[in-house]
C-alpha cells in the first residue's frame, strides 16, 4: 500500500476548504484517510493553513508521497512560523469553590 498526503475537499459551493490527510493512494480524494494531518483555506488572506509537520515527516520517513500542493505548504510552513491553532473555549467554566 503506498500512501500519499494530499488535501481532501471540504466546504461548501464556491466556498472550498481543504483537510491535509494521509490516504492510500487507491482511494477516492474524499474518501477514507488514515489521519488528518491539517488544513488549508484558500480565501483566507493571512494563516491560511495549518500543519503537524512532525506527522507529516513521520509519514515521510514511511514511504509517503506529499501531493504538490502539500509540498508547497510545507516549504510556506518551513520558512514561516505557524501559531497552533485556537483551542475551543469550555461552554461553561468549571468552578471548584465550596461555600
Amino acid at each position: 500500500m503506498s500512501v500519499k498526503i494530499r488535501c481532501r475537499k471540504t466546504g461548501a459551493n464556491n466556498d472550498p476548504c481543504f483537510r491535509i490527510v494521509a490516504t492510500d493512494s487507491r482511494s477516492p480524494r474524499d474518501g477514507k484517510c488514515l489521519e488528518t494531518l491539517g488544513w488549508y483555506d484558500p480565501k483566507k488572506a493571512k494563516a491560511n493553513f495549518y500543519l503537524k509537520l512532525e506527522r507529516i515527516a513521520a509519514w515521510k520517513s514511511k514511504g509517503a508521497i506529499l501531493s504538490e500542493t502539500v509540498r508547497s505548504l510545507v516549504k510556506k510552513a518551513k520558512t514561516v512560523p505557524m501559531a497552533a491553532p485556537a483551542l475551543k473555549k469550555d461552554a461553561a467554566p468549571t468552578s471548584t469553590a465550596t461555600a
